[in-house]
C-alpha cells in the first residue's frame, strides 16, 4: 500500500468513526426512548444521497471538569446542506447521544457558520432540535453561542424560511431560537420547551407538573401557540416539514414553487351555496369551504389546534401557493379575540415576507367582548393584525362569505386598508353591528315609548336591515367590488391573483415600523 493510499484509508477510517458517533450502546439508548438519531433524522429530511456535512471532523477545546479527556468528532451538532425535493436547504441537527446534545464553543461556532452559509446562499434553514442546553462545564462561553444564534435568527428573520424541529428537550435561554424562528414543529410525548423545569417550578410555586404537562407538544400547539404543528412521530414529523417546505420559497426575492395539481382553474363550486347557512346565527366548518375553493382540497392549517375561531392556511389556486386568513364560526362564532388575532398577524408577516399573496374569507360577528379581553390587551392585539394587513404589500383578495360587522370587518382585510380587490357573496351583512343590536341602540327611545315595544323593535330592525345591510349597500358605494355567485369564487380568485402577480408596492422609507406589542 502506497503512503498515499494508506492517508485515504485513514481519512475513511476517521471519517467512519466520527459519522458513527459515540456507539451502538448511545444508539439503542436513544431509540429505546423512542426517537431516532441525528443521521437518521436527516436521511428522512433530505433527499437520499444530497447531505453534504461540513465540520464532521471537529473537536472542541475546552479543558476543566475533564472535558479535556473526552473529545467526540462532530461535538454533538452535524451541519450542512442537502436538497428537498431538489431544492438547497442548510440543516444543523442535535445529537443527543454527545453531551446531551449541550451547546458549547465549538458547537455554537459550527451553527454560527451554517446560518450564515444559508443567508448567504439564500436557502432555508431547518434545525433539528435535541439538546440539553448549554454545556455547564464551559460557562459563558456557552451562553455567547446562545447569543450568536439568536442574532442570526433575527437577521435571517423575513429573508429565509426558518423552521425549528423539537425532536426531544428545548429548555432555558435555548427555548429563544425556535421561538424567533417561522415555524416550530414538535413530537408529542419526546420533545418539550420551556424556560424554567419542573423541578424550577416546584421549588418556587410549589405546584407539581409533568415536563410534557408544562411544555409538550399539545400544550404549545393549543394553549400558548409556540408550536405550529404537532405530531405522534418523528417520521410523520419530517415528511410534514418537507411538505411545507415546497410550500415556501427559497428566500424573500422569489416566489414558491408552483404545481400542477390537473385541478381546472374554471372549476364551479356550486356545493358553496349550500356549505353556508343564510342564517347569520348558525355555524357551519369554514374549512370545507376552503378545501372546495382550493386544489384538490389539499391545505396545509398552520396554528391549526391553536386558536380555532380563525384558520390560517397555506395552500395553492392553479397550481400557485397562497396564505388564507379565514374565520371559523365553528368556533366562538368566528369572533376575533386576543389569541387570533395574534395568530393571524403573524401569518400574515410570514406569508408577506415570502411574497405569499393572501385570500381573506370573512364571517365575522366582531371582537370578543369581555373584561378578560379587555384586561388582556385585545387592543392592542388587534392592533397587531390591523397592522400586519395595513403593511403587507403582496396581492391581497378578500371575499366576504356571510356577514362582516364593526371593527373586526375593518381588521379583515378591508378595501379600507388596502385589500386589492374585495368580493362578496349574495346575502352578505356589512355593516358597524348586527341589525338588532343597531336598532336598540338608534331607535332605543321609540322602541320604549311604543305601546308594542317587541312589535315596534322588530318592524325597526327589519327596516335598517333593508336600508342599510342589504347585500349591495357596500357594492354601491365601492367598498366591495363586485358580488359574485358562491359557485365562481374559485376561477374568479385565479383570475384576480393572475392579475396582482406582478404587483408592486412600496412602504415609505424608514428604518422599520413599530408595530404594537
Amino acid at each position: 500500500m502506497t503512503d498515499g493510499a494508506g492517508a485515504l484509508a485513514e481519512l475513511r477510517a476517521l471519517r467512519g468513526r466520527a459519522a458513527a458517533g459515540p456507539g451502538e450502546a448511545s444508539s439503542a439508548a436513544q431509540q429505546a426512548k423512542g426517537k431516532l438519531t441525528v443521521r437518521e433524522r436527516l436521511d428522512l429530511l433530505l433527499d437520499p444521497g444530497s447531505f453534504e456535512e461540513v465540520g464532521l471532523l471537529r473537536r472542541h477545546r475546552a479543558t476543566g471538569f475533564g472535558l479535556e479527556n473526552k473529545r467526540p468528532y462532530t461535538d454533538g451538532v452535524v451541519t450542512g446542506w442537502g436538497t428537498v425535493e431538489g431544492r438547497t436547504v442548510f440543516v444543523y441537527a442535535h445529537d443527543f447521544r454527545i453531551f446531551g446534545g449541550a451547546l458549547g464553543e465549538t458547537h455554537a461556532a459550527k451553527i454560527h457558520k451554517i446560518m450564515d452559509m444559508a443567508l448567504a446562499a439564500g436557502a432555508p434553514l431547518v434545525s433539528l432540535n435535541d439538546g440539553a442546553g448549554a454545556r455547564i462545564q464551559e460557562g459563558v462561553s456557552a451562553l455567547a453561542g446562545y447569543g450568536g444564534i439568536f442574532r442570526r435568527n433575527a437577521r435571517a428573520s423575513g429573508v429565509i424560511p426558518q423552521i425549528s424541529v423539537m425532536l426531544g428537550p428545548c429548555a432555558g435561554g435555548a427555548a429563544y431560537s425556535p421561538a424567533l424562528t417561522d415555524f416550530v414543529f414538535m413530537v408529542r410525548e419526546t420533545s418539550q420547551m420551556f424556560i424554567t423545569g419542573p423541578d424550577v417550578v416546584r421549588a418556587v410555586t410549589g405546584e407539581e407538573i409533568t415536563q410534557n404537562g408544562l411544555g409538550g407538544a399539545d400544550v404549545h400547539a393549543e394553549t400558548s401557540g409556540v408550536c405550529h404543528f404537532a405530531y405522534d412521530d418523528e417520521a410523520t414529523c419530517l415528511a410534514e416539514v418537507r411538505y411545507l417546505l415546497s410550500l415556501l420559497p427559497d428566500n424573500n426575492r422569489g416566489f414558491a414553487p408552483g404545481a400542477s395539481y390537473g385541478d381546472p382553474a374554471g372549476r364551479r363550486t356550486p356545493a358553496l351555496r349550500e356549505l353556508v347557512p343564510q342564517d347569520g346565527s348558525r355555524p357551519y366548518d369554514m374549512a370545507r369551504v376552503i378545501e372546495e375553493l382550493v386544489d384538490d382540497g389539499e391545505m396545509l392549517q398552520v396554528h391549526e389546534c391553536f386558536a380555532r375561531n380563525v384558520i390560517c392556511a397555506l395552500a395553492r389556486l392553479d397550481g400557485q401557493v397562497v396564505g388564507i386568513v379565514a374565520n371559523q364560526p365553528l368556533a366562538l362564532a368566528g369572533v376575533l379575540d386576543s389569541a387570533a388575532s395574534e395568530k393571524a398577524a403573524r401569518f400574515v408577516q410570514m406569508c408577506d415576507s415570502f411574497n405569499i399573496p393572501l385570500v381573506t374569507l370573512l364571517d365575522v360577528p366582531g371582537f370578543l367582548p369581555g373584561v378578560d379581553q379587555e384586561h388582556g390587551g385585545i387592543i392592542r392585539r388587534g392592533a397587531k393584525l390591523l397592522y400586519a394587513y395595513c403593511t403587507a404589500t403582496v396581492p391581497r383578495i378578500s371575499v366576504v362569505v356571510r356577514k362582516a360587522y364593526g371593527g373586526a370587518y375593518i381588521v379583515m382585510d378591508s378595501q379600507s386598508i388596502g385589500a386589492d380587490l374585495t368580493f362578496a357573496w349574495p346575502g352578505n351583512e356589512i355593516a358597524v353591528m348586527g341589525a338588532e343590536g343597531a336598532a336598540n341602540v338608534i331607535f332605543r327611545r321609540e322602541i320604549a315609548a311604543a305601546d308594542d315595544p317587541e312589535a315596534t323593535r322588530a318592524r325597526l330592525v327589519k327596516e335598517y336591515r333593508a336600508e342599510l345591510m342589504h347585500p349591495y349597500y357596500a357594492a354601491e358605494r365601492g367598498l366591495v367590488d363586485d358580488v359574485i355567485d358562491p359557485a365562481e369564487t374559485r376561477e374568479v380568485l385565479i383570475r384576480s391573483l393572475a392579475m396582482l402577480r406582478s404587483k408592486q408596492a412600496e412602504l415609505p422609507a424608514r428604518k422599520h415600523g413599530n408595530p404594537p406589542q
